[in-house]
């Protein structure tokens, strides 16, 4: 797939594919996502790899979460969490009450959390592979 094709009208979310903390996350997303707003696309895929040289982020610096809205708005760090959060249905929403707080420190938060997921939560030997059900969730 190319930028040019990637679905408008949808947000797409960027994951560590490796990740354990990225994939309960992807999983959580999925489950509350009633509105069916978001895509997802692995961080490692080649098609990941497209978004994020079009987007301008130097994967040598940045291995995180990324919120795309093509066709060239995107969000990182703690913007991507509340960002989500604002879309998605349940109680989780009241964790909006947060970003109130200073960016800075929602931002050293994320980084310290980001630094340390594959030592707190593991990492998997490769990507994962949606079920058929979920397939046309995951971008290629």
């Amino acid at each position: 797939m190319e930028i040019s094709e990637l679905p408008k009208e949808k947000k797409i979310i960027l994951f560590d594919g490796v990740c354990n903390l990225c994939d309960s996350s992807v999983q959580f997303v999925i489950k509350h996502d009633k509105k069916d707003v978001f895509r997802f696309v692995q961080l490692q895929s080649e098609l990941g790899q497209k978004i994020i040289c079009h987007i301008g982020i130097s994967t040598s610096t940045f291995d995180s979460t990324i919120l795309y809205e093509p066709p060239d708005t995107y969000y990182c760090k703690s913007d991507v969490a509340f960002k989500i959060l604002k879309e998605i249905s349940g109680i989780h929403k009241c964790l909006l009450v947060f970003s109130i707080l200073p960016k800075t420190m929602l931002d050293k938060i994320y980084d310290y959390v980001a630094r340390n997921r594959y030592k707190w939560f593991g990492k998997k030997e490769s990507c994962m592979i949606p079920t058929s059900e979920l397939k046309s969730k995951f971008l290629e």
